[in-house]
C-alpha cells in the first residue's frame, strides 16, 4: 500500500492547544494529552469562580457601607438603610453606595439622614392616632436623589471640607 501522509489540520489544533498551555512547566506545557486535561479543568476553573467573584464582591460592597454606615450613628445599620432605600423607591445599587462610601463618605451620611428623615416624616404622618394597615398596596412619598441632586450633594461636601 502506499503511504498515506496525514494532513495539517491535527498537527494545527494541537499547535492551539500548546499555545494555551505555554506558560505552564514540564508536561503541562509539552505533553499533549496532558495540555487537554489542563484546559478542561482551567475552563472548569474558571466558570466556577466567576460566579464566586461576583459573591465576594457583593460581601466586599456590604462589608464597606455597613462600616460606613455604623461609624456615624449605632443605631442605623446597613440592612435598615437598604430596607429605607427599597421602601423609598431609591435606585441605588451596592456597588454605587460603596463606591460613594470610600470616595465621599459625607455625601452617604447625607443621602441616609435624607432617607432617615422622609422615613420618620412618612411615620409621623401614616399614624395620627388612628393605625393603618401597612401594606395597602399604596407607595407613599418617594425619594429621588437623581444625578443633579447627587452633584449638589458633592458640592456642599467639598465646600465644608
Amino acid at each position: 500500500m502506499t503511504r498515506i501522509k496525514r494532513g495539517y489540520i491535527a498537527r494545527r489544533r494541537r499547535t492551539k492547544t500548546h499555545l494555551f498551555a505555554s506558560s505552564s512547566r514540564g508536561a503541562h506545557s509539552k505533553l499533549t494529552r496532558t495540555i487537554t486535561q489542563q484546559k478542561i479543568r482551567a475552563l472548569v476553573s474558571a466558570d466556577r469562580d466567576r460566579d464566586k467573584q461576583k459573591r465576594n464582591f457583593r460581601r466586599l460592597w456590604i462589608t464597606r457601607i455597613n462600616a460606613v454606615i455604623r461609624e456615624k450613628g449605632v443605631s442605623y445599620n446597613y440592612s435598615k438603610l437598604i430596607h429605607d432605600l427599597y421602601k423609598r423607591q431609591l435606585l441605588l445599587n451596592r456597588k454605587i453606595l460603596a463606591q460613594i462610601a470610600i470616595s465621599n463618605r459625607n455625601c452617604l451620611y447625607m443621602i441616609s439622614n435624607e432617607i432617615i428623615k422622609e422615613v420618620e416624616r412618612i411615620h409621623r404622618n401614616s399614624f395620627n392616632g388612628v393605625p393603618r394597615r401597612m401594606n395597602s398596596g399604596k407607595r407613599e412619598g418617594r425619594v429621588e436623589i437623581t444625578m443633579s441632586k447627587y452633584a449638589k450633594i458633592v458640592k456642599m461636601n467639598e465646600h465644608i471640607q
